[in-house]
């Protein structure tokens, strides 16, 4: 009997954790959303101070172009050029986040941008995500133009 209630205690306590954590992955999913959400914003605006306070100091990104942006301060002067010169309204889907370790996240999306100086485009955009100071912080960005598949 005493086994038995110590089983039964056992799985309940290990079960609530589980809860626990599921409800823990869903509110850190919501605040990495709204990180890249806020992102997107920070970008139509062209505000460098939000842009800058959403990655982490040694932040970098890779973008489609092959341009390697390393640091926060590099990352937002080419954030800034990029949207200036292509214009088009940007928008990031986010599809998948990811939890490798319980405080980093990659999140993949699709990110495009429409009725910019080249043209629309689609492509995918990776986030590497750090948990700092409480809050989510990108630590860094690949951004990829899907290719034909081989032959």
């Amino acid at each position: 009997m005493y086994a038995l209630a110590t089983g039964s205690l056992c799985l309940i306590i290990c079960l609530s954790g589980l809860g626990q954590g599921a409800a823990s992955h869903a509110k850190d999913e919501a605040a990495i959303r709204d990180v890249v959400k806020e992102y997107v914003a920070a970008r139509e605006r062209r505000d460098a101070a939000a842009i800058g306070a959403l990655f982490t100091s040694d932040a970098d990104q890779l973008v489609s172009s092959g341009e390697w942006r390393r640091g926060r301060d590099e990352l937002v002067k080419g954030t800034l050029a990029s949207s200036q010169s292509t214009g088009g309204k940007r928008t990031i889907s986010l599809e998948t986040i990811r939890f490798p370790a319980r405080d980093v996240a990659i999140a993949d999306g699709r990110y495009e941008i429409t009725g910019g100086a080249g043209g629309d485009r689609r492509m995918w955009s990776t986030f590497v995500m750090t948990r700092q100071d409480g809050g989510w912080r990108i630590a860094a960005i690949r951004n990829m133009l899907p290719a034909p598949p081989a032959q």
